[in-house]
């Protein structure tokens, strides 16, 4: 099970269900997909596919989201 937590432009942002237990979520997008840490702080943990550019505008959205991100980790994960 993959939730998706929202989607903007190019990107899906989602949680994978049965996953490492730290804060985090997935980017996927057309030409790859990233993983962002997000404590202690955001940062990125992976990325196969996206350029530069991309990864930046996944970073400024996981940032402008956070909020989002982590109450529907919450009601996800129940913690």
């Amino acid at each position: 099970m993959a939730p998706t937590v929202f989607r903007q432009g190019a990107f899906r942002f989602f949680f994978f269900s049965r996953e490492e237990p730290r804060m985090h979520i997935h980017v996927s997008h057309t030409d790859g997909e990233a993983k962002f840490w997000l404590e202690p702080q955001i940062e990125l943990a992976m990325n196969q596919g996206l350029s530069k550019e991309q990864v930046s505008e996944a970073l400024s959205l996981v940032q402008h989201h956070y909020e989002e991100i982590r109450n529907a980790w919450h009601i996800h994960f129940g913690n």
